[in-house]
């Protein structure tokens, strides 16, 4: 009802686009570059509607992403959502790890459950338990346990490379590298490039919000599990 009278209200006002069926504005909105989206939504509550609606969604998925609508098969515990996440995911996983295959919505998927996770304004799930539920997704479609544990740790190093630099994302950094070996056994333990990536964005993008005992205390970490210390984590 509403969208009938936000167009009612465009036609009255001579508007020539209100005139096109839905079908055709949907074909020329997926057609503009992705990133002037956001300026095709802002031009009137009838347009924004749309951009809302799953079908404009799907239209977009099947033409940018042809392969997409051949898989169907969708098992393991995290969700694929519909039209709009599946899009997103796979733009995320074009942008972050260009693989090209049909693993590429498992990675787009599994990097935005992650992100959203770690992003949590409470307590976040403990991260042994994001990284298995990581794991257990690309075992459940069909990966060996090595390939899982691999992109796993591929999604960990751009989630935490994304995270915000906000003080939400220092607290949970600084808990990540605190919380030292309370990993899962094979093939769910975290690689150590991870475990670096996390020391790396303590030190050199949140070195201010570090307390003198939070500091010595990261170090002390950080020279447990990794010799020799870089230059930058020092200081200098």
């Amino acid at each position: 009802m509403a969208e009938e009278s936000n167009k009612a209200l465009l036609l009255s006002v001579d508007c020539p686009s209100a005139r096109l069926p839905d079908h055709l504005l949907i074909e020329i909105f997926i057609r503009v570059p992705m990133v002037e989206w956001g300026h095709l939504a802002c031009v009137n509550k009838y347009w924004a509607d749309l951009f809302r609606q799953d079908c404009l969604w799907h239209a977009a998925l099947i033409r940018c992403f042809p392969m997409a609508g051949h898989s169907e098969r969708w098992p393991g515990p995290i969700p694929r959502g519909m039209s709009k996440r599946r899009f997103i995911a796979l733009c995320m996983s074009k942008c972050i790890f260009p693989l090209g295959d049909e693993l590429s919505e498992i990675v787009g998927h599994s990097y935005l459950f992650l992100k959203e996770q770690l992003e949590i304004s409470t307590l976040p799930p403990s991260p042994v338990i994001l990284h298995g539920t990581i794991i257990d997704q690309f075992i459940a479609c069909g990966k060996s346990r090595d390939r899982a544990h691999e992109l796993a740790s591929v999604i960990w190093l751009a989630v935490i490379d994304n995270l915000e630099e906000n003080h939400q994302t220092f607290h949970l950094l600084k808990r990540l590298a605190l919380e030292g070996d309370v990993f899962l056994p094979y093939p769910y333990s975290r690689s150590f490039k991870v475990e670096w990536k996390i020391l790396d964005r303590l030190f050199t993008d949140f070195r201010d919000c570090l307390a003198d005992a939070d500091y010595y205390d990261l170090l002390a970490c950080a020279k447990q599990k990794f010799q020799p210390i870089p230059p930058t984590w020092l200081g200098y």
